[in-house]
């Protein structure tokens, strides 16, 4: 693996980590849809276990990916429960958009 990291260089990863990064928080400030907003949350997740991974790489150390190990474990659960709220909120509401969540106030 570090030929391979030796020959694209750790900068190509640090760029593609921003870029994802960068579009994982476009979908969630101007997106108003709930899901589209999830997949988002879960864009930047990966751009930062991504760049943990390419440094842990670099530094020939496994915590970074035994944390990613951990970091993708939480983060399935965390789609497992965004989901089911999701599921409870369309069945109330027929919609989930986030701007008709504002209903629930009280």
């Amino acid at each position: 693996m570090e030929n391979i990291l030796q020959q694209i260089g750790i900068e190509n990863y640090i760029y593609l980590s921003t870029l994802l990064f960068c579009v994982g928080v476009f979908g969630v400030l101007f997106r108003r849809n709930a899901i589209v907003m999830f997949m988002s949350i879960e864009i930047m997740l990966n751009a930062v276990n991504l760049l943990l991974v390419a440094f842990s790489t670099y530094h020939q150390d496994a915590a970074g990916q035994v944390f990613v190990f951990f970091s993708m474990a939480v983060a399935a659960a965390e789609v497992a429960v965004g989901l089911a709220i999701l599921v409870a909120i369309y069945r109330n509401l027929n919609n989930i958009d986030i701007d008709s969540l504002k209903k629930l106030k009280g």
